[in-house]
């Protein structure tokens, strides 16, 4: 006579839960289940992510689990972070400028990185100021702090976001075997961060859950245009309020590099840019990506030390940064970190045309027009007025996408834009650049991880490496 074991109790069980951001009738994860949470920009994740950490309450229903430790990996947990380490800045009472806590001190490290987390090539980086760090490099160093908290369970919300694609396989071949023994809930934009281990999948839609199961769910025809792009619902295309004509070259840059004391972060990079040659920068995380980008816009102090010149002017020959400012628009990791002002959605876009991180001028009513004109495009018309801090990421991205397109500049400096943004909004902002491309207002350069956003449009490519700098051209 054979006896059948009990089934064992779910390790997580919701029911009943009703609160203004978030419905769920009933849901529960069992051992052995990995579980990935499909949903688009604000469609509950990160409220789904904050109740399960007990940072907010529920307006009824029942939340039972016995996870004693929860650890979340996030872009909002990396923003904090970034800002908690700005308000620990003694730069005033030290001779030397604060780069934050080193990654060693982060971790609680006394010796070497354990072998099993060695592959996030942290290593190098033990004794680096965590504000030095790119935003991969950032991303991989909270990673790593998440993993030796040893929590019960771990969330990770976009894990694999502003990560090179060695880092991203390595990565998913670690969950993997992580998820044999810990309980990991993966909070996912794309369906291209799912994998064969993902055992089950549930979809959040504007705050409610439409769908969970066996992941095979989302073949379904309604799931699938629920998540797929349109470009044929977009609003018109704005013409450009004001037009700029500056000098070509818009770019020169000769033997670039930027260096640390005796660290190389790169060297040797030349490269000319005129109006309408798109380029796209590639490379590992902490090749030198965004330190080029930030040359090039001159928010690194080392622009000054180089031969460069933008719209005809050499860095340093007596121009202002507004001067150059006004030719060209932004998206970098940097930016969103920076945009810690208040003020809407609405204000937040606007304020592109004044290139000010907040709005400080009275905008005139064409341009208030226009920038509502942009945040209709990027599908954010309805939190116009909502404060951008209290927008998701993803939903931040955008807006400040918007900032950066709203006066069409010149040149375009994109680094990792679609970071953070749902399938949906991602080829949203592809479209948005191929569009512009036809246009002929603006050049882009673009740096990215992601071979789909490798664009047709790109004429030079920059594959940044180890040592010196590839420069290409790409039919």
């Amino acid at each position: 006579m054979t006896t059948s074991s009990a089934p064992h109790p779910p390790l997580l069980r919701i029911q009943d839960l009703h609160s203004p951001q978030l419905t769920l009738a009933s849901w529960q994860i069992l051992p052995g289940q990995c579980w990935a949470v499909l949903g688009r920009n604000g469609s509950g994740k990160h409220y789904l992510s904050e109740l399960l950490q007990g940072k907010c309450e529920a307006a009824t229903g029942t939340i039972a689990h016995d996870f004693k430790r929860i650890t979340v990996l996030s872009f909002e947990q990396q923003q904090a972070f970034y800002e908690q380490q700005l308000r620990e800045d003694d730069s005033e009472f030290s001779d030397s400028p604060d780069t934050g806590a080193t990654v060693r001190e982060l971790l609680g490290l006394h010796g070497d990185l354990p072998a099993a987390l060695q592959f996030l090539g942290l290593a190098p980086l033990l004794e680096r100021g965590y504000r030095l760090l790119s935003s991969g490099e950032a991303r991989k160093a909270l990673l790593a702090q998440a993993l030796l908290n040893e929590p019960d369970l771990l969330i990770l919300d976009e894990p694999f976001d502003s990560l090179d694609h060695t880092t991203r396989t390595q990565l998913a071949d670690f969950f993997e075997r992580l998820s044999h023994n810990k309980c990991l809930l993966f909070l996912l934009n794309t369906q291209e961060d799912l994998f064969p281990w993902h055992t089950h999948v549930a979809v959040l839609e504007k705050g409610h859950m439409i769908a969970q199961g066996e992941r095979g769910l989302l073949a379904a025809p309604e799931l699938q245009a629920l998540l797929r792009f349109d470009a044929s619902r977009l609003p018109p295309w704005p013409e450009p309020l004001h037009t700029q004509a500056p000098a070509d070259p818009l770019l020169r840059l000769v033997n670039g590099q930027v260096r640390y004391g005796d660290s190389v972060i790169f060297s040797g990079v030349n490269l000319q840019v005129r109006k309408g040659e798109h380029t796209l920068i590639t490379g590992a995380n902490g090749s030198g990506k965004s330190t080029l980008l930030g040359l090039i816009s001159g928010d690194h102090p080392q622009c000054y030390g180089n031969d460069l010149q933008l719209f005809g002017r050499r860095r340093g020959s007596g121009e202002t940064i507004w001067e150059l400012k006004r030719h060209f628009g932004m998206v970098t990791p940097a930016l969103h970190r920076d945009h810690r002002v208040p003020g809407s959605a609405l204000e937040i876009v606007v304020s592109g045309f004044f290139d000010s991180i907040g709005l400080y001028e009275r905008p005139a009513t064409a341009e208030w027009q226009h920038a509502r004109q942009w945040l209709a495009l990027v599908g954010l018309q309805a939190q116009a007025d909502t404060p951008f801090k209290q927008l998701s990421y993803g939903e931040q991205r955008l807006a400040l996408i918007a900032r950066a397109l709203v006066k069409q500049p010149p040149l375009l400096i994109l680094d990792e834009p679609t970071q953070g943004l749902d399938d949906i909004n991602r080829h949203r902002v592809l479209y948005f650049l191929e569009h512009l491309a036809t246009q002929r207002t603006s050049t882009l350069i673009m740096a990215s991880h992601r071979q789909d956003e490798f664009l047709p449009l790109f004429v030079h490519h920059v594959a940044m490496g180890k040592h010196l700098p590839m420069l290409g051209k790409d039919g």
